[in-house]
């Protein structure tokens, strides 16, 4: 009797590792998360043509010059998920990209629309990077290699983008955990991975091959909740983060690159996802990120913050609680 000879798994050319509640051997999943969009539904939204227009140039009215350290906690937005932590004494990037474009191309793909809210030559010791997944509107390549010159940070990301990172600096050493596991970042400060619904890829061929996450910073000034991406969901992962940490004083939550929702929603939260998420954290504060500087999506460039505004009047929450956020902009508990 002749045995049908099974197709070989493909080859996860990041990660290899013990299967796993999200992990089937070769890539990593959210079991609640649906499937992922396959290219026939690529095709019918990138040939729908229902773009709103965006400018050429978003100028922001900011530009920091971050203090050397703070004892206490302060917060920039450098440019879409790029964000500068100043707490307890450590200066800490998330997702940082100086990048003329999100694109693995030099001459093509999503063009930045605002320079960086800090200069990278404005930047204080950094001691810290976060890096929430591999999309190339988060992990800058060219960034983490200067960043690694300049100021010799502790390189931290979820399981897998160490390969990534090393492939183009093999000098740089890279730390990775798994979601529930952490990093002590020193100053009593912990970086803890934890669930988003999203996915990650370089190419074609490496979809979720390469773990992503947020990060849940707990700190003497508080807990910081970042997510890079996100869709909503169930809402499970903001309970969680709720029930293990507490409230959080501050969440930087994704408000962009949301249309069209058939699209979307599965892996980017709208600004009323954002809203209903801060509701289940019990966020003291949240800073809305994620938008206006890259173009990813067919909503209008200040979309995001005028649907933020009345999706926070319609929940009865005052505007200042919850800011989306500019590059340069610092916000100062």
């Amino acid at each position: 009797m002749k045995h049908r000879k099974l197709p070989a798994r493909p080859r996860n050319p990041y990660y290899s590792g013990p299967v796993s509640d999200h992990f089937d051997g070769t890539r990593f999943f959210l079991p609640s998360q649906p499937p992922d969009k396959g290219l026939g539904e690529l095709l019918r939204w990138r040939l729908g043509n229902r773009r709103t227009a965006w400018p050429k140039r978003y100028p922001s009215p900011f530009q920091d010059k971050p203090p050397e350290a703070v004892a206490d906690l302060r917060i920039t937005l450098i440019g879409h998920a790029s964000f500068l932590i100043q707490v307890a004494g450590l200066n800490i990037l998330t997702d940082p990209v100086f990048a003329d474009r999100a694109s693995p191309f030099a001459f093509a793909g999503p063009k930045r629309l605002n320079p960086p809210g800090v200069a990278m030559a404005d930047l204080p010791p950094i001691h810290a990077v976060l890096i929430t997944h591999n999309h190339y509107d988060h992990l800058d390549l060219s960034a983490i290699g200067r960043l690694w010159r300049e100021h010799r940070p502790r390189l931290l990301a979820p399981l897998g983008n160490d390969a990534i990172i090393r492939a183009a600096h093999p000098d740089i050493p890279v730390e990775t955990r798994d979601w529930g596991e952490s990093f002590d970042l020193g100053h009593a400060v912990t970086a803890h991975l934890t669930p988003s619904y999203h996915w990650s890829a370089r190419g074609m061929r490496d979809r979720r091959m390469a773990l992503w996450c947020a990060y849940v910073l707990t700190t003497p000034a508080g807990t910081i909740y970042h997510v890079g991406d996100t869709g909503f969901g169930d809402g499970r992962i903001f309970r969680d983060v709720r029930a293990r940490f507490g409230p959080p004083r501050v969440a930087q939550l994704p408000i962009g690159a949301y249309e069209p929702r058939w699209f979307m929603k599965p892996q980017h939260m709208n600004p009323e996802d954002a809203v209903r998420a801060f509701g289940l954290l019990g966020a003291e504060q949240a800073l809305g990120h994620h938008w206006g500087t890259f173009r990813l999506t067919d909503e209008g460039i200040d979309a995001p913050p005028r649907a933020l505004a009345a999706a926070l009047a319609e929940a009865d929450v005052p505007a200042e609680r919850f800011r989306p956020l500019r590059p340069g902009q610092a916000w100062v508990p």
